[in-house]
């Protein structure tokens, strides 16, 4: 993939909110419904304390990731949130890419500590993170949110 782009982009961009949307379509489908717009904002996907990257080809979107934070600031803990890549996409080592950035991102903006949350209907997720470097947990932080029947995982960066 010569022509492939990685970087950040504002949440309110409209490359960004495709994705975002995207994704959140793609869940609705596998999960039959969800309520996710009650657990996250897309303002918390903004800098200082959230980002979102987008991973173009030939200047089209076809993924991205969020990261937002999930504690108090002193504890310097983030999640991963709402990463998509388009289905002609995938296979194609787009999705760990994706990763290794806003892993990045969020050690430069000062994360100790990333969680995230995947679950049964995303067996390529669950792979993906499963091989890179992604540790299972039972539970995220007590003053954050997630589904109960989801499958936790932690890295510490």
């Amino acid at each position: 993939m010569v022509d492939l782009l990685i970087d950040d982009e504002l949440i309110t961009s409209h490359g960004a909110l495709s994705v975002f949307h995207a994704a959140i379509d793609e869940l609705d489908r596998r999960y039959g419904g969800s309520d996710e717009d009650q657990h996250l904002q897309v303002e918390e996907l903004l800098p200082p304390s959230g980002a979102f990257v987008v991973a173009r080809l030939d200047g089209h979107p076809i993924g991205g990731v969020g990261l937002r934070q999930i504690s108090e600031p002193e504890l310097h803990y983030g999640e991963i949130k709402r990463l998509w890549v388009r289905p002609d996409q995938r296979r194609n080592g787009v999705g760990a890419r994706l990763m290794s950035a806003i892993e990045e991102r969020a050690r430069l903006s000062g994360f100790v500590q990333l969680y995230l949350e995947s679950g049964y209907a995303q067996p390529e997720a669950l792979e993906l993170y499963r091989t890179s470097g992604w540790e299972s947990v039972e539970r995220y932080p007590s003053d954050s949110v997630c589904f109960p029947t989801s499958d936790r995982f932690t890295k510490v960066l």
